[in-house]
């Protein structure tokens, strides 16, 4: 393999190993996400029971103003009715008096449906508020945990930086380019490895000429199909293998 080959082999082999690192990374973030996300829900229904608590704390005050108009208007009732003598009078009075008391008994077994129901949401909401401090807490300890996976991470790709770097300084910046280019397209698969005589990019075998060339290691080697890099890898990488 000449010094070329190499320098892609070993440059694609960093890269690879440095893009390996970003479903890692990803995978710890996710776990923020979902965190975050069921601190957002808790909040959410905090809020959706909290807003039903004080629509119903509204709809009771407003019954009550309402229980005490109909009393009143009892009371300008009872009034009226010792001045009223005709029958007719006195039946008019009477259903509305009737209206009146029925209103009130409904007012009232209304504003007893309410008070119980914000009885059973504020009982909700204390636990609701329990599992939401938890939820926080534990939002803080993955943070606290991703935060430290995450730096983990940098520092290992940071040495890998310093060594693709270093391959890089040295390379031809034309041969640099060279590899740049097929990487847009083919990725991490932008330098592979020749078996049985089969290019393990595209998986065809490539013509004698070629694995000839590739024999020889004179000169950089790309695959007549697919156009990667091709190397053959030492019996000891093999064996590592």
């Amino acid at each position: 393999m000449n010094r070329y080959t190499k320098e892609l082999v070993d440059l694609s082999k960093i890269d690879r190993a440095l893009d390996s690192y970003a479903p890692q990374i990803d995978a710890i973030k996710n776990k923020v996400a979902n965190a975050q996300k069921r601190v957002e829900e808790l909040a959410a229904k905090k809020a959706e029971i909290e807003e039903l608590i004080e629509n119903n704390r509204i709809k009771i005050k407003s019954f009550e103003i309402q229980i005490q108009e109909l009393k009143d208007h009892l009371d300008s009732l009872k009034k009226k009715s010792a001045l009223v003598k005709s029958e007719r009078e006195i039946k008019a009075l009477s259903s509305d008096e009737q209206i009146a008391k029925d209103t009130i008994i409904y007012n009232n077994e209304e504003i007893e449906k309410l008070n119980k129901e914000n009885d059973l949401k504020s009982q909700e909401l204390v636990e609701l508020e329990s599992e939401y401090q938890e939820t926080l807490e534990e939002l803080d300890r993955i943070q606290e945990e991703v935060k430290k996976e995450l730096q983990a991470i940098e520092d290992q790709k940071s040495i890998y930086y310093q060594q693709r770097d270093k391959i890089i300084r040295a390379m031809d910046l034309k041969i640099l380019a060279f590899y740049e280019k097929i990487r847009k397209w083919a990725g991490n698969t932008a330098v592979v490895k020749v078996e049985n005589q089969a290019c393990y990019g595209c998986y065809m075998k490539i013509n004698d000429k070629s694995y000839s060339d590739l024999i020889k290691g004179e000169e950089i080697v790309t695959c007549p199909h697919c156009g990667r890099v091709l190397y053959l890898e030492a019996e000891s990488e093999k064996a590592e293998a």
